[in-house]
């Protein structure tokens, strides 16, 4: 049986164009500038972003739980507070020729907090994953998007099951995605041309395009999909060719770490109709 689409996804259409991380093959990974440059220029209609807390209890916009791979700095984010981690330079190690230059060095991109975000495009929704596995995060999330009167333009959701489902009883009137375990048994049982699970506390399939060599999205389940009331969002993609494919196949949406190619691709596919 179907069930209603949650506010989140009222007025949406296929197909989406949805900046993973901001665009991180374009920009510093989940900071502002990432954020503003998929809006400004590439027109994205939804930012996908990873938050976690800061020591001191902040919801910060990062996707790694360690500093190293994106910052000046080192060692577990959750070990620094605020202030300490927007002392760091977010954008030190992004580069785009393979490390012979780093042109958002030294040009004050930090860790933003999920707060700034929300202000900063408070129209625009998000997909968002939470982390880390640490019970009560879900609580001070909560807070955080009561009070910026964001709950009906967020999609909430963890790789975690566990944490997934804290996520829901503490929200349940948010818009969530399937976390890892359930999301493979659904795809299983879709692909296997099984009857799914019925699970109403999931509206969203945030998935891989392929598992291996297996390309796992399809018109038919995308349409098996649809008939439970679901939507469906690929990840990561940066192919036209495959971009290409999955616009005319109607998938809910494109998550991509080039939004300037996804930008050409539908506004192309707009103009053919």
């Amino acid at each position: 049986m179907a069930h209603p689409l949650p506010a989140f996804l009222h007025g949406l259409k296929p197909t989406l164009h949805i900046s993973h991380r901001g665009g991180a093959l374009l920009a510093p990974e989940n900071t502002l500038c990432a954020f503003r440059m998929a809006v400004e220029r590439y027109h994205t209609q939804m930012l996908e972003l990873d938050v976690h807390l800061s020591r001191d209890g902040e919801i910060v916009v990062a996707h790694d739980a360690t500093l190293d791979r994106c910052t000046d700095g080192t060692g577990p984010l959750a070990s620094f507070t605020l202030a300490e981690l927007q002392r760091l330079d977010a954008g030190f190690r992004f580069t785009t020729d393979g490390g012979r230059t780093f042109s958002f060095r030294r040009q004050e991109v930090r860790i933003p907090t999920l707060r700034e975000v929300l202000r900063a495009f408070p129209d625009l929704r998000i997909n968002l994953e939470l982390k880390p596995d640490a019970p009560g995060a879900e609580h001070v999330l909560h807070q955080v998007l009561r009070e910026e009167g964001a709950l009906e333009r967020v999609c909430l959701g963890s790789e975690h099951d566990a944490v997934a489902e804290r996520l829901v009883a503490c929200m349940p009137e948010a818009c969530h995605f399937y976390p890892r375990d359930a999301l493979a048994a659904y795809v299983i049982a879709v692909r296997g041309g099984e009857p799914p699970p019925e699970d109403s506390r999931y509206t969203v399939l945030d998935m891989p395009l392929y598992f291996g060599e297996v390309r796992l999205v399809d018109e038919a389940f995308l349409r098996t999909v649809a008939s439970q009331g679901k939507w469906v969002n690929v990840w990561t993609v940066d192919d036209a060719q495959e971009m290409r494919r999955l616009v005319s196949e109607g998938v809910g949406g494109i998550m991509t770490d080039r939004p300037d190619t996804l930008r050409q691709i539908l506004d192309a596919s707009s103009q053919a109709q």
